[in-house]
């Protein structure tokens, strides 16, 4: 990574800015200005200048203890709130009012159930096993065991157990890195069998029909001198049998391994095995673009010389997921098709041209596919709400009739078993497991998701509206509140948008949000163009050249909420993280007037230097290169660092990031900070939050959820004026 190498003095006695708060808050001495040491960057004829583009350089201790006082300075300000203590308690009841929380549920032929559970008393999820739905549990993999030996917090990845379930393995990884280590597991006794396997980030474990070998994605080895744009590039599978030397095993599928496969340095290669098929699947993902490429070999053959790879599909057939049924490949694409249809092929002698068709495209977004052993599960997405048919190999398509209308996500699917099993949420009720049997045609709730007492509240409603954006496109926007709410423009209004990869926002609950609406807040999101809920048209209608659909899409929600008193510009806030960085920055650059406050959560926000990130490579296809002149221009224009103009009065904004970030470089957000400090004459304060245990939140503890979620809410509650949560004056 070419960074400005700065050896900059930060003078703690000097340059102090004031930040005055609102609501009467006298104003209070704020950590110290981040000096400025431009750098200017012309881009085809364009200067762009970057005043702390030293920042990017994490290792210089100047850098990281300015950021360590901006977070220092950030709690000392929370910790003023007088109701943040009362509102982290309601938030930890809420949390822990469930016997269980049950996630990634996997069954077995025998009857046994794979799953993770986080019970009221742990920090994180926890692998269990078990015979049967009411047959007792076996707890088989703790990873707060690795945190009390090592004093910073674990989390599984990912798991995989073997076909006969006899052994499992789990990518497990420290303090939000998501840089994951196998460790293969006994499930006879829960011992380890193997040593530990590094550089397993992606994981994408798939069991060989021995039981004692598994195929996986392994990062390529870095050494001192590479870049450190390389750590995701040439990476390769690999197949490893239980027991051996990882480090000795040679890979089986990638960059540079067979002639007859195309393999980009950034591209991601996996390789999958379905039990009932003779073929190996080997999948290759292009960066975070949504098409990939799929080739298909004998079984027998991988792993040995000249492996004879047969290309069944490329980036140009548009194809973005499939199943397999024996000799039969489905694939789900969008080739002519919008909102995505499913054709079928052979294994043995695919051909696209000549492809069924299984389910031409409709009203309804097709966005998943499945294969169990009596039919093709299809997952829709109709107006916001999920759909699922059930489609025989060979006869029509069903509709399965749900207990309710919301968000439908296929789990626990196998190609031995029958059936499916499903998880159902909507905005106002938390997710439950559902399992659908195809002889008696009827969907019964597992009960392996308890129902806590929060997670169906009947005093909170949502409606469903659409927003006028600046061109005339109708937004959808769903908005969640208690029963009776007065719409006279006096509530806080948390507003969340993301916008990014073709991702939806589907309905789901927790019910953490009852500490929000208890207070009179209205939460909504915002489905802007770049998402997926409309299929392919939306998502490329947020993209690139029109990326900045998304974020005025966002300010016409917002402006909605306003028009329609469910709450005012002063009490308005914005959120979005990660990639919905991208639209809340912007939102608040080009619309600092509509909005009180805002959140950005491990944002992307120097959209001119993401690529010289480890993880800004892979994501060119989504954004685009300054390395082209439309590419800088679409870069810049999504840049909400470069569009911070001095003297405007910005709302109030807090930006949290991980310093284990693995996604978005912790700096992004530090830039940011200093760039609105400097900048803003509204008085409000600019506040940046770090957690030196986290990373891109994936992996974060309860704990750490928590207490961010008081952290913010606090903080917004502050801002808008709420009783209760404002500091006493400073003397």
């Amino acid at each position: 990574m070419n960074l400005t190498k700065s050896t900059v003095k930060i003078f703690l006695a000097a340059g102090v800015s004031l930040q005055t708060a609102c609501c009467g808050l006298a104003a209070l001495p704020g950590p110290p200005a981040a000096p400025v040491e431009s750098v200017t960057n012309t881009y085809f004829g364009t200067a762009v200048v970057d005043p702390y583009r030293y920042m990017e350089n994490l290792s210089n201790p100047n850098v990281t203890a300015w950021m360590k006082l901006q977070d220092d300075y950030t709690h000392s300000l929370l910790e003023r709130i007088p109701g943040r203590p009362a509102l982290l308690a309601r938030i930890h009841e809420l949390n822990n009012a469930v016997a269980a929380r049950v996630e990634d549920v996997r069954r077995m032929p025998d009857g046994r159930y794979f799953y993770q559970k986080r019970l009221p008393q742990d920090n994180v999820f926890k692998l269990y096993v078990r015979k049967g739905l009411t047959g007792p549990e076996t707890l088989l993999f703790d990873p707060e065991k690795f945190a009390k030996a090592a004093g910073k917090p674990f989390a599984i990845n990912y798991y995989e157990p073997s076909r006969d379930g006899s052994y499992v393995a789990c990518g497990l990884s420290a303090a939000g890195s998501e840089d994951a280590v196998i460790h293969v597991l006994e499930t006879a006794t829960g011992k380890e069998v193997d040593q530990p396997i590094d550089r397993a980030q992606f994981g994408g474990i798939s069991w060989c029909p021995d039981g004692k070998s598994f195929l996986y994605n392994r990062l390529q080895k870095m050494e001192p001198d590479m870049p450190e744009t390389a750590r995701y590039e040439k990476s390769r599978v690999y197949l490893h049998v239980v027991g051996a030397d990882a480090d000795k095993e040679p890979p089986v599928f990638g960059y540079e391994v067979s002639p007859r496969v195309k393999v980009d340095p950034a591209d991601d290669p996996f390789v999958s095995v379905v039990p009932g098929s003779e073929y190996a699947l080997g999948t290759i993902e292009h960066g975070t673009r949504q098409e990939i490429t799929v080739y298909a070999a004998p079984l027998v053959s991988v792993g040995k010389p000249n492996t004879p790879w047969q290309n069944i599909c490329d980036v140009d057939d548009d194809v973005t997921d499939l199943a397999v049924k024996g000799k039969e490949i489905f694939l789900l694409t969008h080739k002519d098709a919008p909102r995505f249809k499913i054709i079928t092929t052979s294994l043995s002698k695919p051909d696209l041209a000549s492809a069924r068709v299984v389910m031409p495209a409709g009203n309804a977004v097709i966005t998943a596919l499945v294969v169990a052993r009596d039919a093709l599960y299809v997952q829709l997405r109709d107006g916001g709400i999920g759909r699922l048919l059930r489609v025989p190999f060979r006869g029509k398509a069903e509709q399965v009739k749900l207990p309710f209308d919301g968000s439908v996500s296929l789990m626990a699917v196998d190609p031995r078993l029958d059936g499916t099993w499903l998880d159902l949420a909507t905005w106002t009720r938390a997710d439950q497991i559902y399992a659908y049997d195809p002889q008696t045609t009827k969907i019964t709730n597992t009960g392996l998701q308890p129902l806590g007492k929060f997670d169906a509240p009947e005093n909170l409603e949502s409606v469903e509206v659409k927003a006028k954006s600046y061109d005339g496109e109708m937004i959808p926007l769903s908005i969640i509140y208690q029963r009776g709410l007065k719409l006279d423009g006096s509530n806080p209004a948390l507003l969340w948008g993301y916008g990014a990869y073709g991702i939806s926002q589907d309905p789901t609950f927790g019910p953490v949000m009852l500490a929000w609406c208890e207070k009179g807040g209205v939460f909504a999101i915002a489905h802007v163009r770049g998402g997926g809920e409309y299929g392919e048209d939306w998502y490329k209608a947020g993209y690139k050249q029109t990326k900045p659909n998304t974020w005025k899409d966002f300010d016409a929600c917002g402006e909605y909420l306003v028009e329609h008193k469910y709450t005012s510009p002063d009490k308005l806030a914005g959120e979005g993280g990660s990639a919905g960085g991208i639209l809340i920055g912007r939102a608040i650059t080009e619309r600092p007037d509509l909005f009180g406050a805002a959140v950005v959560q491990v944002g992307c926000l120097d959209m001119l230097r993401i690529e010289t990130t480890p993880n800004g490579v892979p994501n060119i296809p989504e954004f685009g290169s300054v390395k082209s002149g439309d590419g800088f221009k679409e870069l810049y224009e999504m840049s909400s660092y470069a569009h911070v103009q001095d003297g405007t009065k910005y709302p109030a904004v807090m930006l949290t990031t991980g310093i284990n970030d693995p996604r978005v470089e912790p700096w992004q957000s530090a830039k940011m900070a200093a760039r609105l400090e400097a900048a803003t004459t509204s008085g409000k304060p600019v506040l940046l939050r770090v957690d030196y245990e986290a990373g891109h939140g994936i992996g974060s503890t309860k704990k750490q959820r928590e207490e961010q979620t008081a952290d913010i809410w606090s903080f917004l509650f502050w801002q808008f004026g709420l009783p209760g949560f404002q500091p006493p004056a400073a003397n």
